[in-house]
């Protein structure tokens, strides 16, 4: 795997600007859990933690939704996030949330992007997002599909069986050069689920790396009290 240069400037777009539509009760980026150090702090503050503490990170912009983000600034400067450079608020897709925080950045060499609801993304694992992007300009990072995967119709009736050797479940960090991704998003019509979607469908190559388990998004309460046993686990 190729090394990181040292000398590379390197952002990071944290995107927490989402509803949590599909979650009963508060918005889970502020839900409170309990650290390995015994403190609490929301959710959406562990993801920024981990850009906070991981070396090869220089600047971060953090996408919230609009009536967070005087929240979010609070939270940074409680938490000590010196590498924060400003806070936005997004807009109504993902993709433009994004394209907000890609606004905010302004230039670098390299930039990662991260869904803010993934709260136990690790400096290791933005760091080897960072390694892996140096060949083609974009990563992806992402686990094999471990289970049988059926195509279904109407009536959830099975209509095949797909081969799973070559699926992936995406999840972020996703990192590109910062040039290519802007110029992604100048210039993609349609939506998008991701960005490495856009860079594929604009012809661009993203290479796929190992993820983790435990880099779970959280979209409903079971992803939440899986998260508190994991934290726990580590205290």
């Amino acid at each position: 795997m190729p090394a990181v240069s040292n000398d590379s400037d390197t952002g990071a777009v944290i995107v927490a600007a989402g509803r949590s539509q599909r979650m009963a009760g508060p918005d889970k980026l502020w839900v409170e859990l309990t650290g390995p150090d015994g403190r609490e702090r929301p959710l959406l503050a562990y993801a920024v933690a981990a850009f906070q503490r991981c070396d090869a990170i220089n600047h971060i912009i953090l996408v919230v939704a609009e009536d967070a983000v005087e929240r979010a600034r609070e939270l940074a400067q409680r938490e000590g996030f010196d590498k924060l450079c400003a806070v936005v608020a997004g807009g109504a897709r993902r993709q433009d949330s994004v394209r907000a925080g890609l606004d905010a950045l302004e230039r670098c060499d390299w930039v990662a992007i991260h869904d803010g609801a993934r709260p136990l993304v690790t400096p290791e694992l933005i760091e080897r997002g960072l390694a892996e992007a140096q060949e083609t300009g974009a990563s992806c990072c992402a686990l094999p599909v471990p289970d049988t995967v059926k195509e279904a119709g109407e009536g959830r009736t099975i209509i095949r069986t797909l081969d799973r050797t070559h699926l992936w479940l995406a999840q972020t960090p996703q990192v590109f050069r910062y040039d290519l991704l802007a110029n992604a998003h100048a210039t993609f019509e349609g939506d998008a689920t991701d960005d490495a979607a856009m860079i594929e469908a604009l012809g661009g190559q993203v290479t796929l790396y190992p993820g983790s388990r435990r880099n779970l998004k959280v979209t409903t309460q079971e992803d939440l009290e899986l998260v508190r046993a994991l934290l726990k686990e580590t205290s």
